[in-house]
């Protein structure tokens, strides 16, 4: 989960470095380092804290200005977050500065070996043991790309790595595997990055670097070979947002501008999807219709955020597509041993595409030969290169780690994909799928009409901001929505928030529920035969003294003795994608008002690279 960013170029290294940082440390915010390397050796700056101390520590002590270098932010996994754990590591001569991201399952056994050689070792990290493994192979090749392909071998786990070397002043290697690297290429200058937002501001322009590759740049020039040093093609792909993107744009917080972003978002997921015959088309789905009339059962995969959406999406896909399907953590996924056949098809969801419980998911689907479909937010990474066919949610940059407009996209992207299905398998005429797109593209105006009008959660989250525990009740769709309303809270304002089915509430959870205690409740509409039962469970939980908010579509008068939060009508399957805002807005005032760090809570980071 790590941030890792290098340059190699013809400005100062610094400046890039720490650009490039700020916009990965979405990714860690344990430590933050930098190596340069100028006049002949390699000096080094690395702080714990937030990127900002490093920052203050650069203004009292510049590093010497060099042309190339690496850049770190840290999520910790192997020692505490303090000074000398900090990224970068060295070898014992310094001779080679390393940055890396991921897990060495290995580094224990490694370390031995190194420590009966003399070697000595200045952090608990990981990280260090290949830092000295790369620095004794490089000491007898001279050549750091070859040293760096012998040493990966040497490794087990998963892992990203960038190195410089002294000897190699133009040079910048790095290699990648089951992690996240890519390579930006710009003028006179290139970069490696764990994401393309640490370069986005110099280029647009990116490469792919593939599964256990090894990356060589110059200012000019790149190559790519596989472990054991044979050349390797890669994919140049263009960066479809800017720089303006990842800012914040007046807002106080990432996740404030992102709440707001929603509504172009789901537009611009919905964007393109028919064809000049009226058809629903996804053109990434390289999936045959032979092969999608075949289908028998569906998995949905995910972790968090995207496992509530995928609990959403089950019910469209059944409801529209009238195939079986199963949602699953895809951190238990594989642990099950569960039953796929070739006739399986998985659809797993990731914003970032890197998350590594989901792709070693996906990869044991693949290994049993089903199809798989992914619905991701980020172009070029593991996850869709994997797949067979790909959903790209287009909802732009997601900065804060608490997800919002990727959350929404999900849904609507796999909403897409059952619309598919139904349409390709002759369950919805094709009339029948476009009236409901066209419903689909009247919500990004019903949420842009909500947000302007949602300024009382503010309010709530003031009365409540001492309370002990929050519970939230949801029935059908709105169980996942509840679940993801206490997921955000938790997140943010580290209350404690538990996400109920609210036709479970008599089978225990009611004993929770004492004098003031809070509920908000997602109340189904008014249509729906869930509606009345659903009541029966406000008065229930008021009868024993809670304090309830009621969320409701605005068409619906049948709360009146309870705090009432008023949504656009919607049909029901469409009533997640709004009944989550004004829970966003809940855990986002929560925070604030808790005067704790919206877009960077604590021990959490954006895209969980580690399983």
């Amino acid at each position: 989960m790590c941030g890792i960013v290098g340059y190699t170029g013809n400005s100062d290294a610094t400046i890039p470095l720490i650009e490039g940082l700020a916009r990965l440390e979405y990714r860690g915010y344990d430590s933050a380092g930098i190596s340069i390397l100028a006049d002949g050796k390699i000096s080094t700056a690395k702080r714990a804290g937030k990127l900002s101390v490093l920052v203050e520590a650069l203004k009292l002590k510049e590093l010497p200005k060099g042309h190339v270098g690496i850049g770190h932010t840290r999520w910790a996994t192997h020692g505490s977050p303090i000074d000398r754990n900090a990224h970068p590591h060295l070898d014992p001569d310094g001779k080679v500065a390393l940055i890396h991201n991921g897990i060495i399952e290995n580094y224990q056994v490694l370390k031995s070996e190194l420590e009966t050689r003399g070697h000595f070792f200045n952090s608990d990290t990981d990280s260090e043991v290949v830092a000295h493994l790369l620095g004794v192979e490089y000491a007898g090749t001279k050549n750091l790309s070859s040293a760096m392909a012998q040493v990966c071998k040497r490794l087990s786990g998963n892992f990203s790595l960038v190195a410089i070397a002294v000897d190699s002043p133009e040079v910048l290697v790095g290699a990648r595997r089951n992690s996240p690297l890519v390579v930006g290429l710009g003028t006179g200058e290139n970069f490696l990055a764990s994401d393309v937002a640490a370069f986005i501001s110099f280029t647009k322009r990116a490469l792919e670097i593939g599964q256990n590759q090894v990356v060589t740049l110059t200012p000019t020039s790149y190559a790519i070979t596989n472990f054991d040093g044979e050349p390797q093609s890669a994919r140049e792909f263009e960066v479809t947002w800017d720089a303006s993107a990842a800012e914040k744009n007046g807002y106080p917080h990432f996740m404030a501008k992102e709440i707001m972003e929603q509504p172009k978002a789901l537009a611009d997921c919905l964007l393109g999807r028919i064809d000049g015959k009226g058809q629903l088309t996804l053109n990434e789905v390289r999936i045959s219709d032979d092969e999608i009339r075949d289908i028998e059962k569906i998995i949905i995969i995910g972790c968090g955020s995207a496992f509530h959406a995928g609990m959403i999406a089950q019910h469209g896909i059944e409801h529209w597509g009238r195939i079986p399907v199963e949602v699953e953590l895809a951190s238990e996924f594989r642990y099950r041993d569960p039953i796929i056949t070739r006739n399986t098809l998985v659809i797993a969801i990731s914003q970032s595409g890197e998350t590594m419980d989901t792709l070693m998911a996906l990869r044991h689907a693949k290994e049993q030969r089903a199809k798989v479909i992914s619905i991701c937010n980020t172009h070029g990474a593991s996850i869709p290169r994997e797949s067979d066919g790909v959903i790209y949610t287009q909802a732009g940059p997601e900065i804060a780690v608490a997800s919002t407009k990727a959350f929404l996209t999900q849904i609507v992207a796999a909403y897409l994909i059952a619309l598919y299905i139904a349409q390709v398998r002759g369950i919805k005429f094709v009339d029948e799928v476009r009236d409901i797109l066209e419903e689909l593209e009247e919500l990004p105006t019903k949420i842009e009409r909500y947000l302007e009008t949602a300024e009382r959660i503010k309010e709530l989250a003031e009365e409540f901001k001492e309370a002990q525990s929050i519970l939230f009740l949801g029935r059908h769709v709105g169980y996942p929505v509840a679940l993801e309303g206490a997921l955000k809270l938790k997140e943010l304002a580290y209350m404690h928030a538990e996400g109920f089915a609210a036709g479970e509430l008599k089978h225990g959870p009611i004993a929770l529920i004492e004098e003031g205690t809070p509920v908000l409740v997602i109340m189904p509409s008014a249509q729906s035969p869930l509606h009345d039962k659903m009541v029966s469970n406000v008065q229930e939980v008021m009868a024993r003294g809670a304090r309830v908010i009621v969320i409701a579509s605005e068409s619906d008068s049948s709360i009146s003795n309870a705090h009432v939060i008023k949504i656009p009508d919607a049909p029901l399957l469409f009533q997640p994608i709004l009944a989550v805002l004004p829970l966003q807005i809940f855990a986002y005032e929560s925070a604030v008002i808790r005067g704790y760090d919206v877009d960077q809570p604590r021990n959490l980071a954006k895209s969980v690279t580690v399983e």
